[in-house]
This record gives structure tokens, C-alpha cells and sequence, in this order.
């Protein structure tokens, strides 16, 4: 690599290493984290603004830097989410204490997806110095991983001061490939509250645990039901929309009537049909159950919490950011995948948009968690690229 680039290089590793010391696990206070790249980006000219959740802990930041002389060509917005996803035993380094190794640098979210972030911030005092003939944003997120708490608070606030236009470029992990297109994703968790008693007089009481274990059930038969519903033209894999539980809670002891549990579980569909379909027959079916239950007690309830709903992010034959990307990279094929990202929320509001990030999705959200060096470096000339596109001619 050039001088320039060594220098940008390390300045990406020590602001990574930062990143990763900061442990914003889903739902926790980011806002030292964000604190720290608004710094850096006002250290750079960046004009910003935050919007924050209903506690004032957890905050989106949305920074830009200026073109030089605006010619009308679309702005940049590098997108990234800073929270990560909790830790588990078995980690041979600490995680929030980032190490190299074999060219690898490891940390809780190294790779999903700080290591994006990282460059973007190192990168930005190159824009800064740049005669550039659009605009550059940088957009922070809280709660990706929790069904995308923290980026519709963001796009309401980019939808009132008129910003909805331009490239996005959403850099999860992908080794720098082009996917334009993900199914939505929808959380729910179902809270069902019955009567206890005595395990041995059953008839006395509601048991919240078995109603919860029916309202499973049908959850499986819907499933199948999904897997029926599989569209002919279908670009994913798997070609239909899924349904997973994600865990049963309830219940005190083996011998008492369980009053409370509930369900967490999602479907992931491939349209917004079939996620319509869903919700419709499983609240028909809970409002059968809840019938049950108020017919031996009148307080019991059963009620569904939608923890997220992330649209999917559409696949669109001519897209400016898709082809973008590839006028830098070369690289003209459009992949799919499986996992959810904030490039719907994008995309809904008129911002053509394309996911494309350093590291592998296969390195994500594991014990050991890593993002290969050489990645970074890609990025860092993707960066570049995006640079040189923006020049005043």
C-alpha cells in the first residue's frame, strides 16, 4: 500500500480497537461510543445531529461533511450500526479488548460491524481535505441486532429535515460483494397469563405454560404452511418464508400451575404477504385459546409484543447504488442473503441503497469474533474509490 494508505491503515485499527473497548451490547448506553465518533467527525468539519430513545441513553448520530462546490450528484451516506450482540463464555481473548493475530484483529464486533465503521472514521478527514462535489453522511444506529430499534427513530428525523435522496451504502459484512436484496424480518414475543394452584388439581387452575405450548405448536403448523406458500420466482435461500422460537419461559416448579410464560419467536419473510398471513391466523387462533382460558378464569390474557418488524430490502432492476459500487470495485454480480440489515428502512423512504462491508457474516455474532486485515484494507480503498468519484472535475 501507498504511504497514505499505511497511515489511514493504522489510524483505521487504533479507531477500531477504540470502537470494540466501548461494550455496546443491544439495548445498553451507547452514547460514550457515539460521543467518541462525533468527535472525530467534528474534529473533520462534520456538521451533525443526534436523535436519541425515550431515555436519553441510546442515540443515533447523522454527521456530514460538505461538498466543496455541490454539482447536484447524489450524496454518500455510509451507514453502520454500533451496537453488538452479547458475549458468551469461552472467548480465549477478552472481547472488549481488541488483539491481532495472523492478521486478524479480534473483538466483539470487529466484524459486525465496527470494522466498517472504523474505516468510514479514519477515512474521513481524506473527504474532509477533498474537493468534493457532493455531500458525505455518516448515520450511526443503536440496536441493530434487536430488530432494528434505533434506525427508524432516524429515518422519521432524515424524513423531516428532507433527506431522501442520494446513495446509501449499508456496510455490513459482506467481504466488499454487492447484495441487494434480504427478506424482512419480524420479532414478536407472546405473554400468556393464566391462574396458579397445585399441580394436583389441575381443573383449579389456568396453566399459562400449556396454552403457550398449543400457541407453539400452531406456530409449527404455520410454518409448513409457509413452506407452501414458497413464490416460483424466489431468489433466497431458504426459498420460502421461515418461522423459528426462539425459547419457552415459565413456569416456578414442577408441582405448581405455571400463571405466567411467554413465546419469543420470529418469521423472516420473503414478502410482505406472507407476513400478513401469519399475524392474521396466529391472533385468530390466540384469540380461540384466550376464550379457553377466560372460560375457567375471567382475568387470564394472552398478549403479543412486536419487538421489531424489519422490512425486507427489495431487489430493483436499475439501482444507482448497486451500479455505484461496481463502477469502484468492478465487481458487477448482486448477491442475496439471508440475514436482516437497515437497508429497507432506506430504501422505504426513496434513498437507493446497497449493502457491502468489509469482513464475512461467517466470522459474526460467534465466540472469537474476527475481521481479517486485509478486509480493512479493502474497504479503505473502497473508501478511496468513492473519493475519487467525488471529486470537483
Amino acid at each position: 500500500m501507498a504511504r497514505i494508505d499505511n497511515i489511514l491503515f493504522e489510524k483505521s485499527i487504533t479507531i477500531l480497537k477504540d470502537l470494540i473497548s466501548f461494550k455496546t451490547i443491544s439495548g445498553e448506553n451507547n452514547s460514550s461510543l457515539i460521543n467518541y465518533c462525533e468527535d472525530i467527525l467534528a474534529k473533520c468539519g462534520a456538521s451533525s445531529f443526534k436523535v436519541f430513545d425515550e431515555d436519553k441513553k441510546r442515540v443515533n448520530l447523522f454527521a456530514t461533511i460538505n461538498a466543496k462546490k455541490p454539482n447536484g450528484v447524489d450524496p454518500i451516506i455510509l451507514s453502520g450500526h454500533t451496537d453488538v450482540v452479547p458475549v458468551s463464555k469461552g472467548w480465549s481473548t477478552d472481547p472488549f479488548v481488541a488483539e491481532i493475530k495472523e492478521d486478524k484483529l479480534y473483538g466483539r464486533g470487529s466484524c459486525d460491524m465496527k470494522g466498517f465503521l472504523a474505516c468510514s472514521l479514519a477515512f474521513a478527514e481524506v473527504f474532509s481535505k477533498s474537493n468534493l462535489n457532493r455531500d458525505i453522511h455518516f448515520s450511526l444506529t443503536f440496536d441493530e441486532e434487536t430488530a432494528c430499534v434505533g434506525a427508524p427513530l432516524l429515518i422519521k428525523e432524515l424524513k423531516k429535515r428532507n433527506i431522501t435522496n442520494g446513495i446509501c451504502i449499508v456496510g455490513e459484512p459482506t467481504e466488499m460483494k454487492i447484495i441487494d436484496s434480504h427478506k424482512a424480518c419480524y420479532e414478536y414475543t407472546t405473554f400468556f397469563e393464566g391462574l396458579a394452584g397445585h399441580s394436583s388439581k389441575p381443573e383449579e387452575g389456568v396453566n399459562a405454560a400449556e396454552y403457550a405450548s398449543k400457541y407453539t405448536n400452531k406456530l409449527m403448523s404455520l410454518r409448513n404452511d409457509l413452506m407452501n406458500r414458497q413464490p416460483k420466482d424466489s431468489i433466497f435461500s431458504p426459498p420460502y418464508s421461515t418461522l423459528s422460537i426462539g425459547g419457552i419461559f415459565g413456569g416456578i416448579a414442577h408441582n405448581v400451575i405455571a400463571d405466567k410464560c411467554h413465546v419469543n419467536w420470529e418469521t423472516r419473510p420473503v414478502n410482505k404477504e406472507d407476513g400478513e398471513f401469519l399475524n392474521r391466523e396466529i391472533d385468530k387462533y390466540a384469540n380461540e385459546l384466550l376464550s379457553e382460558m377466560k372460560n375457567n378464569y375471567p382475568k387470564s390474557s394472552i398478549k403479543k409484543k412486536v419487538i421489531g418488524e424489519i422490512i425486507g430490502f427489495n431487489r430493483v432492476n436499475n439501482s444507482k447504488a448497486c451500479e455505484f459500487v461496481s463502477s469502484i470495485t468492478g465487481d458487477n454480480e448482486r448477491n442475496v442473503v439471508s440475514f436482516g440489515t437497515e437497508a429497507g428502512l432506506f430504501q422505504e423512504i426513496g434513498i437507493s441503497t446497497v449493502v457491502c462491508g468489509p469482513g464475512s457474516i461467517e466470522q459474526a455474532h460467534k465466540i472469537d469474533e474476527f475481521i481479517e486485515l486485509s478486509e480493512l484494507k479493502k474497504c479503505l480503498t473502497f473508501l478511496e474509490g468513492i473519493k475519487n468519484k467525488s471529486l470537483i472535475n
